[in-house]
């Protein structure tokens, strides 16, 4: 099975010599696009681009943007039926829609989370003359597709409640996103997030996977820290202890950290040694 990451991938890498010149489609690929819609009974819109979308339920989560990571499930083929690319049941993960070729990436943001339907994608939002894998040059692609996330707060929601399900925990949940277990509250000082405190830590993944460790007391100024990491620790006196459950959009978001991959949950064991 082909990887989308591929098959959608921006850069056309191809052996063309520089001396081809490119063809237009646009005429053909609409006649194409008008029979493919009239013979299949579908109620297409169209976009100024060119690009045509069916929506069968259009969701009602997030509508994301050309900057948001994505979670689709899709089976792409020809207009005569032929499949060249299916993902999983679950869906694929993608870190910028802008990083797809254009059609997809502005068809999926006609859908909000949960929605579903169809892209009908001309070659010149595709890959235009080229040929890419079983693909032809010139051709009309489809995608059926279900956009199951954006960004990643409903799915790591999913996942810290999860996670605290399968271990017995029972957590409290702030205004932001972020979960917390005290422990042990402490009875010294409460730090603010302007403060500095002397912190002992083991970070890991909802796996398990230790990917950070201090035990001898590491010294934070709060404000430099990531969100989730500082927010948390003020919910502790000197003294207290306890685990935060940070999911990505307060911790990493889209980018990927050394041992941590994109949109990650990570959890923090604490003890908040001082403050100042």
């Amino acid at each position: 099975m082909k990887k989308l990451c591929m098959v959608l991938a921006v850069l056309l890498f191809t052996a063309c010599s520089s001396d081809d010149t490119p063809k237009d489609y646009t005429e053909e690929n609409e006649l194409e696009i008008q029979a493919y819609i009239a013979n299949n009974n579908l109620t297409a819109q169209s976009s100024n681009t060119g690009l045509y979308y069916v929506i069968d339920n259009p969701g009602t989560g997030v509508s994301p943007t050309g900057t948001d990571r994505v979670k689709v499930a899709y089976t792409g083929y020809l207009t005569d039926g032929t499949v060249f690319d299916e993902s999983p049941e679950e869906g694929v993960s993608f870190s910028y829609l802008n990083s797809l070729i254009s059609g997809f990436a502005e068809g999926i943001t006609y859908f909000k989370e949960g929605g579903s339907g169809k892209l009908i994608i001309p070659a010149h939002l595709a890959y235009g003359s080229y040929s890419t894998g079983s693909i032809p040059a010139g051709s009309v692609i489809i995608f059926d597709i279900e956009l199951i996330y954006v960004n990643y707060k409903t799915e790591n929601e999913a996942e810290i409640q999860s996670y605290l399900t399968e271990n017995n925990l029972m957590a409290l949940q702030s205004d932001t996103g972020l979960y917390y277990t005290i422990d042990e509250p402490g009875d010294g000082q409460q730090p603010t997030l302007t403060d500095n405190v002397t912190v002992t830590y083991k970070g890991y993944l909802t796996n398990g996977d230790v990917f950070d460790e201090n035990t001898t007391g590491a010294y934070f100024d709060l404000s430099t820290l990531i969100t989730g990491f500082a927010e948390g620790i003020t919910y502790f006196k000197e003294g207290g202890s306890g685990t935060l459950y940070i999911p990505a959009h307060l911790a990493y978001g889209n980018n990927a950290v050394s041992g941590i991959e994109a949109g990650s949950v990570i959890i923090f064991d604490i003890e908040l040694l001082s403050v100042n």
